[in-house]
């Protein structure tokens, strides 16, 4: 099967890739991971303003009752532009789990985030979310806010949560953590294609011995094992957003985190290993899409726990 997007869905994707082009990105992310949300709240407006907060909410609750696939492509955008904020546990978790007030709320542009033990035992950005929930099997509860615990990221500010009273009832959930798995997902092609990027463009101007690094076929030949990566993680994050609702869902969410976890590494390790010792500096921008890959890989299950999942699948076959 070939899979092409839409020319709506095109246009979409080129959206949010002007509006994000166009704003400090970088910087916002960078302020927001020193507790200064200001710039990341503005930006997290103009991008509710395009609908993206409401992709996944039915049209009943004001969403746009929109699939998978813009899913991804949104998510494919956020993961390349770097945008902070809790994004997967609001517009794919949440979205997908809730219904009623909290679910127009999420559609109208709100901030909300979950904490959903034991693969995501705390709560993204819970300190500027209106809503904070922690989910369990059979409900989803109100979180009440704890300390504060260390990312790998510093644009992931993670707070621990006690759960509360009850928000709604879990009947969802367990799509909902697909949805999120998918989301992830998505973020890890799109930060592992900037990354990729970014190499090459390094490669291209950085000189060593008379010649530019991006000449030597060792060279050549890493960066073009990112690309086959990404290439082929791709199709099987997109095959997971089209498999939504059907009995594969959950196994083909599993195998779409494990190769884009596994790509989005092999290009930050990559990217580290062209910049060379300038990679490991705070100051280079590179270093903020390395970290975030690096908890984006653990977030939202492990590989070994995908891996597990998708063995009791075929198994189960």
């Amino acid at each position: 099967m070939r899979f092409m997007v839409t020319e709506e869905q095109a246009d979409f994707a080129a959206s949010l890739d002007a509006l994000l082009s166009s704003a400090d990105v970088v910087g916002a992310a960078r302020r927001w991971a020193d507790g200064d949300h200001a710039d990341g709240l503005k930006l997290w407006a103009r991008l509710a303003e395009t609908g993206l907060p409401a992709l996944l909410v039915p049209e009943e609750y004001g969403g746009l009752g929109a699939s998978r696939v813009e899913l991804v492509i949104a998510f494919e955008a956020l993961g390349r532009h770097l945008v902070p904020g809790p994004w997967v546990e609001s517009a794919a978790y949440l979205a997908t789990a809730l219904s009623g007030e909290p679910l127009t709320a999420i559609a109208d542009g709100a901030v909300a985030t979950v904490a959903t033990p034991p693969h995501t035992p705390y709560a993204l950005d819970a300190d500027v979310a209106t809503t904070v929930a922690v989910a369990e099997s059979d409900e989803i509860r109100t979180g009440m806010l704890g300390e504060q615990a260390r990312s790998v990221d510093p644009t992931r500010r993670l707070f621990e949560v006690e759960a509360a009273q009850v928000l709604d009832v879990g009947d969802r959930t367990a799509t909902a953590f697909d949805t999120a798995v998918l989301a992830t997902s998505a973020q890890l092609i799109g930060a592992g294609e900037h990354l990729l990027a970014e190499s090459v463009t390094y490669a291209k101007q950085r000189r060593q011995f008379g010649r530019e690094i991006g000449s030597y076929q060792a060279l050549k030949h890493a960066l073009a094992d990112v690309r086959i990566a990404l290439d082929f993680a791709r199709p099987l994050v997109y095959g997971a957003a089209l498999s939504a609702g059907s009995s594969d869902a959950s196994r083909d969410a599993s195998a779409a985190k494990v190769a884009a976890s596994d790509a989005a590494y092999l290009a930050a390790r990559t990217a580290l290993q062209v910049h060379g010792a300038i990679g490991y500096t705070r100051e280079l921008d590179l270093s903020l899409w390395i970290l975030k890959v690096r908890a984006l890989v653990g977030a939202w299950g492990t590989p070994a726990y995908h891996r597990s999942r998708i063995l009791d699948a075929l198994v189960a076959r």
